[in-house]
């Protein structure tokens, strides 16, 4: 009998416009490998929606909150539907940026140095001395991500904004110059190490994430030996460190200056990496010859309740 899958797409998170995309691009690759494919924009109804389809497998191509962060995780745990991607705590933990950083500083992980403070507290005075980043602790996509350069008298007053969405609490982070990196994980192996560049030379923020020529990615990346190792040796520690399962994405910043000693900080390990055949988990695995409708079905047959 066709294994039916559910491709969960959309949902309620800031990053719904590129959760559709991932999850279109893998239902097509699904539907070409020969499952039954049921496409379900996620709403709160979710569950019963689930509990309708009934199907063997729901492929979670859901990113930012409520897919990201352990919520329909635990939702698919209750009804009992084996699923892709990380579990409920391993979800929730790499979600939250500041659990994530104390959890892979303990694993041996190189992380920036930061603070966590109320978004009003952030906007008053600078909590470190510029350069840093704030970043909501709670979302994926560069969505709320400003950077403070070394130049500005005061923080970024939009944390002030009444219409700020993106929670209260936000990460004050040291700013880590330097290459920005990505490897991704894939079962228990570190796979290939992609260097990217905003197509505009700025930096990587959600434009040149998604828009079409907003970044270069250079696969393999052309890095000194021992470098491309230890990025694959330190996104494999940091899957493991927050107990992630299926495919995850580490992001790195490289400082190659002569006096920075070939550093690596660790930005954030994503456990919902973009899905569609151009993006970057997709392009690490095609690197090393799996193809993307292979890499959605090892997913699938991945796929299991108490990840």
């Amino acid at each position: 009998m066709t294994q039916h899958v559910a491709v969960l797409m959309g949902g309620l998170a800031a990053e719904r416009e590129v959760s559709l995309r991932s999850g279109e691009a893998c239902a097509k690759a699904l539907e070409a490998q020969g499952f039954r494919v049921s496409r379900l924009d996620v709403g709160r109804d979710v569950a019963q929606r689930l509990a309708e389809l009934k199907p063997d497998v729901a492929f979670n191509a859901l990113h930012g909150r409520y897919g990201e962060d352990g919520a329909i995780q635990g939702v698919l745990e209750i009804l009992r539907i084996p699923y892709t991607h990380s579990g409920v705590l391993a979800s929730a933990l790499a979600m939250k940026k500041d659990r994530a950083k104390d959890v892979l500083e303990a694993a041996g992980v190189p992380v920036a140095e930061g603070v966590t403070l109320h978004r009003l507290e952030a906007a008053k005075a600078h909590a470190m001395a510029p350069p840093y980043v704030v970043k909501p602790l709670g979302e994926g996509s560069s969505f709320g991500v400003m950077i403070v350069r070394v130049d500005q008298a005061h923080p970024p007053q939009e944390l002030c904004r009444a219409d700020w969405a993106y929670g209260d609490l936000v990460l004050v982070e040291r700013y880590a110059p330097g290459r920005e990196l990505t490897c991704a994980v894939i079962g228990d192996k570190a796979y290939g190490v992609t260097e990217i560049r905003a197509a505009d030379g700025g930096w990587y923020d959600y434009d040149a994430k998604y828009a079409p020529g907003g970044s270069v990615h250079i696969l393999p990346a052309n890095l000194k030996e021992f470098v491309y190792q230890n990025v694959q040796r330190l996104a494999l520690v940091a899957h493991r460190a927050l107990g992630c399962r299926g495919v995850s994405r580490t992001d790195f910043r490289y400082d190659d200056a002569p006096s920075a000693g070939d550093r690596l900080v660790v930005l954030e390990v994503n456990t919902q990496p973009g899905m569609t055949e151009t993006s970057l988990a997709p392009e690490i695995a095609a690197h090393a010859g799996l193809s993307f409708g292979e890499l959605v079905r090892w997913m699938v047959e991945d796929a299991s309740c108490d990840r």
